[in-house]
């Protein structure tokens, strides 16, 4: 009778630690300095994406080359293309030094030209945060498959994984503010929504993942709250004590930062 009382778990133990065995991947394979030292919380705002074009095309590129810049991946051979296809082979890339930040350089690979496609969806373009979210997606897809290890819950779990990824990139405000309740599943006829984003992590997954990245960037819950819809707001506050409360894993992941 008295544990009726109490509080609910804001999602499952088990997802919990795989979003900390995520990070923790994340951190070990794609230079964990960038991260703590360059790494930032990408806004839906002028300020991170300033300029206008009438062209959608050209827009949908400016965007394209914010995005990349934002995630620490200005020098990735990509090209906007028509079609999203996780199922597409990835070369098999390797670096100079770091995969991301400002001092990596372009990857190489055992072919002599590397064209990373890049999905371009004009019915996103009225709703840059999906568009966006739908760049940073596909540019996590590409730097995953760069790993040097297999990701905590393996390959099937993979376009959950690469959504995780885009938030540790910093673009976890746009995931959550465009992310269905549950998955939106899509059959050609039955899509859902054209403007609208398909995802495979809910919108509280994905907002447990923002408040993780927060914790970690020591990012204050102002600075957050104002750009993140309203409806996860009290959600997102209680998923930072939450964070913040698994003391043993967050000393786990700062480890990285040494």
């Amino acid at each position: 009778m008295f544990g009726f009382f109490q509080n609910k778990p804001l999602l499952d133990e088990e997802s919990i630690q795989w979003m900390f065995d995520c990070f923790a991947w994340a951190l070990r394979n794609f230079d964990a300095k960038v991260f703590f030292t360059e790494t930032t919380l990408v806004t839906p705002t002028n300020d991170c994406f300033p300029g206008e074009e009438d062209s959608e095309l050209v827009k949908a590129n400016l965007i394209l080359q914010q995005v990349k810049r934002h995630a620490g991946m200005a020098n990735w051979p990509v090209y906007l293309a028509g079609q999203q296809d996780y199922e597409t082979a990835i070369p098999r890339l390797s670096f100079a030094e770091a995969a991301r930040g400002q001092h990596a350089l372009a990857p190489v690979a055992k072919e002599s030209n590397v064209s990373l496609p890049v999905t371009y969806q004009p019915e996103l373009l009225p709703n840059p945060q999906a568009l966006i979210a739908n760049y940073a997606q596909l540019l996590a897809h590409y730097l995953g498959g760069s790993a040097r290890e297999l990701p905590p819950g393996g390959a099937e779990n993979w376009p959950h994984l690469t959504e995780l990824l885009g938030v540790y990139l910093g673009f976890g405000l746009m995931f959550a503010n465009t992310a269905y309740h549950v998955r939106v599943s899509s059959c050609g006829s039955c899509q859902g929504p054209a403007a609208e984003r398909e995802n495979y992590l809910s919108q509280f997954d994905i907002t447990y993942a923002l408040a993780l990245f927060s914790v970690l960037k020591q990012i204050p819950n102002h600075e957050v709250l104002k750009y993140l819809k309203k409806t996860l707001r009290p959600f997102y506050k209680k998923a930072v004590k939450d964070v913040s409360g698994h003391k043993a894993e967050l000393a786990r992941l700062k480890e990285f930062q040494s």
